[in-house]
Parts: C-alpha cells; sequence; structure tokens
C-alpha cells in the first residue's frame, strides 16, 4: 500500500464517480480500477460493491477513509516541513479575514510581511468567516482572522482568541440620532439599515429578541454587504444605521467620522475574534510574523476602545 493509493480511493469517495476520480487523478479507467483492487487485496476487505458500471462503499470504506485521509495529510505534512526547512522564509503564504477587518488591517499587514521577506508570495481572501473556514479545510488557506467559534469544536483546527468584540448601532457623525439618549427600536427604524459582515443564526436570533423583530431578520435590513465602501456611502448619504463591532469602527470613531449611538437596549451580542489555523500543521516564518502583526493589532484596538 502506498498513498498513491489512497489518493486513488479517497477521490472515488470524494466524487462518487470512477471515471471523475480518474480524470482527477489523471489515471486511466483500467488503471485506476487495477490501484483499487491492489488496496482492497492489501486491507484484506471489500471497498466498493461493483453495481453495474458504478462503485458503491462498503461499510469497510467509510471507515477507512477518515484514517486514509490523515495518512495522506501527514506524508504531505511531512514533505512540507522539509521544504520549509530549505527555503527559509521564501515561499508562499495564504490568509484571510473578514472585510470589516481588512479594511483596517489587510494592507499594513501584507505591506510589514512583504518588506521583511521580498521573497515571500502572499495571497490573501476577504471573506465571512463561514467561507474562510471551509478554504482552511480544503487547505486553500494557511490561517485566517475571525469568529473562532468556527473552529470551538473542531479537533483538526486551532483556535487563539484575541479579542471579544463589543457591539453598537453606529451611525454617521452629524446623524439626526447622534447625542440623543436611550434610543428605541421605533427610533431606529426611522432611517435604514446595513448588515455588514457575516453574522451566524445565534447572533441574528439575539438581535431580533433585544428589539422585537420579526424572522427572518434580513428583512430588516436594506442591504446586506460586506463592502466597506458602500456601507460608508450609505451612511454618509442615506443615514443608513448600521449595527458593528468595535473592533470595526475603531478607526473610523477615533477619527470622528462615526458614532456610537446610545440605544436601550444597548447591543449585547457575543463574538470572539481570533487565529485559526490547521492543528499540527507546520506554518512558514512569514505566518509567525503575520500572527505578530494581528495581536499587536488587536492590542492596539483595545487601547483604543478602552480610551474612548
Amino acid at each position: 500500500m502506498n498513498t498513491r493509493q489512497l489518493r486513488h480511493f479517497l477521490a472515488v469517495m470524494d466524487l462518487g464517480s470512477l471515471s471523475a476520480a480518474a480524470e482527477q487523478v489523471h489515471l486511466s479507467l483500467p488503471a485506476l480500477s487495477r490501484s483499487l483492487r491492489a488496496l482492497e487485496d492489501v486491507l484484506r476487505v471489500p471497498l466498493f460493491d461493483r453495481e453495474g458500471r458504478g462503485l458503491v462503499p462498503t461499510t469497510y470504506a467509510h471507515a477507512y477513509a477518515q484514517r486514509a485521509r490523515r495518512m495522506v495529510f501527514d506524508e504531505k505534512e511531512a514533505a512540507r516541513e522539509l521544504a520549509l526547512m530549505r527555503a527559509g522564509e521564501l515561499g508562499p503564504l495564504a490568509f484571510g479575514m473578514g472585510a470589516s477587518l481588512a479594511h483596517s488591517l489587510l494592507a499594513p499587514m501584507v505591506m510589514q510581511l512583504v518588506t521583511g521577506a521580498p521573497g515571500l508570495r502572499v495571497r490573501t481572501m476577504v471573506q465571512s468567516s463561514d467561507v474562510l473556514f471551509a478554504a482552511l479545510m480544503r487547505e486553500e488557506i494557511d490561517f485566517f482572522v475571525g469568529d473562532v467559534r468556527m473552529g470551538a469544536h473542531d479537533p483538526d483546527v486551532a483556535v487563539e482568541p484575541l479579542h471579544e468584540c463589543g457591539f453598537a448601532w453606529t451611525a454617521r457623525a452629524g446623524h439626526p440620532l447622534a447625542g440623543k439618549r436611550a434610543l428605541q427600536v421605533a427610533d431606529l427604524a426611522r432611517f435604514p439599515w446595513v448588515l455588514s459582515g457575516y453574522a451566524d443564526e445565534a447572533v441574528l436570533r439575539r438581535l431580533a429578541q433585544l428589539y422585537g423583530l420579526t424572522q427572518p431578520l434580513e428583512n430588516h435590513f436594506a442591504v446586506d454587504t460586506t463592502d466597506p465602501a458602500t456601507v460608508r456611502a450609505m451612511m454618509v448619504d442615506i443615514d443608513a444605521l448600521v449595527p458593528g463591532t468595535d473592533i470595526s469602527t475603531v478607526i473610523e470613531v477615533a477619527a470622528g467620522q462615526t458614532v456610537l449611538l446610545d440605544v436601550d437596549p444597548p447591543l449585547e451580542l457575543e463574538l470572539t475574534l481570533g487565529i485559526l489555523r490547521r492543528a499540527g500543521r507546520t506554518v512558514v516564518p512569514a505566518a509567525d510574523r503575520a500572527f505578530a502583526i494581528v495581536r499587536r493589532f488587536f492590542a492596539d484596538a483595545q487601547a483604543q476602545i478602552a480610551s474612548r
């Protein structure tokens, strides 16, 4: 048995088709069939039932698939470790974060990384935490900065919590509601609302409970977008209101562009941001520098939040 056979087996398991798997692993159908039969001979169990022209995974196949994935992963990891020892700080680094974080963190982070290691190739992904988590599990990115709940119960994910977010309703400076006390949801409803960034079902349910809003909650928002420029334009041009995290507004509030509204009840939601990466995976030296930049960003932001 070798990992080539395991890759062939997993391709059939994942794609559910012998022909599709053969195309993916660049083998002819007869060659792929021989590889599967050789693996069955080594394991001494049938992995697939042949039904017509198709293959149906047996109970043995389902039981073996997870261990096979681990063996393939471990082989890739062993080769990766050796490559890192040879390359030093050269090579690729891929990571992601949400749009609200990217607005203030991404550009300075990338510039620091490439300035410190000119041979480094950086690829970034700006997406919601659920999309980033899926990309992490497909090994398309090395890590992402986002909602730590995504990996809280997954043994294959290492989580480093960095910031427990506060939430508030926000508006442009000079908004008609700015400076008013104990605003009610009826006051907020006079203006369009913008949902910015990823919000899971638990957050949306809590938001509905706080303000007595009917479901689906998305119907109360004029726009749902992850684009900071669109959010800002709506706040400035049509007095839109945005429920957001303290970390997403820290720069605008400090610059006097955005104000926090005094709403009763306050926007009490739960969200912890941090670094999520694959457990047990060797990271390039540049990733350690990236982690340090992220930690410093949150520490500085928390100091600004505390000062206001």
